[in-house]
């Protein structure tokens, strides 16, 4: 068989990469970086928490390959396995997420032999067919990475290598038994990109400036201390020790000195203590600074709506364009999910159970629902221009969308609608309600 020939180019040595240009950003220094970001930043914070509560709320859902009974007992057992877990879904998927933080995130798959209920949680099931389904999908947290192991000939990823506490052992997650998730595709780096990578300098510049302006605040509060040596003491002297010590003393308490409850000093005959005044307000708006840091950070994650309202400007058009396009960036972190579930979660899972779904068509496929619920009001004048024009012919597939876009419960097949009560009174009061209605025309004038 032909050989590949060329390389695709990775920057990495003994399984690390070096990839990025920053050191801070690279290797275990920048997932670090990273988590700094993610946790300690009010604006990346709020950002991260709307896209996890969105992604989070969203429904998953498993289809048949065709609509034979075979693909469709598959697509339910798939189904039936996300929701029999040791951890909930939604805790699952919450793990799974932090590949938007980090870039990547890696998940060991643990299976199980379904035989019903079982005291020990690890191996509890819903279900007693001993079919062998999802135990948990673990993630392999990104800060254990030791290096990524490839395989020498073919140079294909082998796995990760992770140095995870409290016995700090090298162990190796081969891919086959993982779920890999990341970002983006570069080089076929398994890193992927944080999605907080291009807000860096921003949040660099804005963090300083913060340390900044709180130094300045106390200083303007607190004065500029000035310190003065006794006449005829030369702190200045580096040869006398005594002196150095002096004067070590003095930078101690001249730096340390805070106005809170505590405030206060004991000088030693001789040495003086004043504060000088601050020079007046500065040229800089900090506020101004910090505020314009806080957009461009947002703006990076398409996540700069969460600032609208907080200024004078802004409308509710302006609010809808920027939510679509978040929404819209929202769905591709949903379309990852789905991928790798469709190419190395489920093809595995039905491989282990090929007896009990012989001849099934394909696997199954997992797909999402939408970020954001359908205009109703929009959808209707749609369909009722394309169904009126012959264009689209109703179905139970159609039925089903609307029902689920419109949160209605599911369809009930072979429903008999009950049959409205039968007048039986046949020429009786019936009769008389007809005659009763009649009127005379002359009814009502003087005879």
């Amino acid at each position: 068989m032909p050989q590949e020939i060329g390389r695709v180019g990775q920057k990495r040595y003994a399984g690390v990469f070096y990839e990025e240009f920053l050191s801070e950003l690279s290797g275990t220094r920048g997932i670090e970086t990273f988590k700094e970001m993610a946790n300690n930043d009010d604006i990346i914070f709020a950002m991260l928490y709307a896209i996890e509560m969105l992604l989070r709320q969203t429904e998953f859902n498993v289809e048949p390959a065709s609509s034979k009974s075979v693909d469709k007992d598959a697509a339910e057992f798939v189904e039936g396995c996300m929701n029999d877990m040791q951890a909930t879904w939604q805790d699952t998927l919450s793990e799974i997420l932090s590949f938007i933080t980090y870039g990547w995130s890696y998940h060991e798959i643990v299976y199980k032999r379904r035989c019903g209920r079982s005291k020990d949680p690890r191996y509890s099931s819903k279900y007693d067919d001993r079919l062998i389904g999802w135990r948990k999908l673990p993630v392999r947290s990104q800060d254990t990475l030791s290096r990524w192991e490839y395989d020498p000939v073919t140079d294909e990823l082998r796995g990760m290598v992770q140095v995870a506490p409290p016995d700090y052992a090298e162990v190796l997650v081969p891919i086959e038994k993982a779920l890999h998730f990341r970002t983006r595709s570069a080089k076929e780096n398994p890193e992927g990109r944080s999605v907080l990578r291009g807000a860096y300098r921003d949040w660099y510049f804005k963090k300083r400036m913060q340390e900044i302006e709180g130094i300045g605040v106390e200083r303007d509060l607190a004065g500029f201390p000035v310190m003065h040596a006794p006449p005829g003491v030369d702190i200045w002297d580096r040869d006398d020790p005594e002196m150095v010590k002096m004067l070590a003393n003095a930078e101690r308490i001249v730096t340390s000195i805070r106005r809170d409850t505590q405030e206060g000093i004991v000088l030693p005959d001789g040495w003086g203590l004043e504060l000088l005044s601050a020079g007046g307000k500065r040229n800089f708006d900090t506020n101004q600074i910090i505020d314009r840091y806080d957009k461009r950070i947002a703006m990076t994650t398409l996540s700069d709506f969460i600032l609208l309202g907080q200024q004078s400007t802004g409308s509710f058009a302006l609010s809808s364009n920027k939510t679509e396009l978040f929404g819209t960036a929202m769905g591709t972190y949903l379309d990852i999910v789905c991928d790798v579930f469709n190419t190395q979660a489920i093809p595995r899972l039905v491989d282990l159970n090929a007896e009990h779904f012989a001849g099934f068509t394909d696997y199954p496929r997992m797909t999402h629902g939408d970020i954001e619920d359908v205009d109703l009001t929009a959808l209707g004048g749609f369909l009722n221009q394309v169904v009126g024009c012959g264009a689209l012919i109703p179905d139970e597939g159609l039925d089903d969308y609307l029902r689920q876009a419109a949160h209605l419960p599911e369809r009930v097949d072979n429903y008999v609608p009950p049959t409205p009560p039968v007048d039986n009174d046949v020429g009786g009061n019936a009769a008389r309600n007809v005659e009763n209605d009649e009127t005379d025309p002359l009814d009502g004038e003087d005879s």
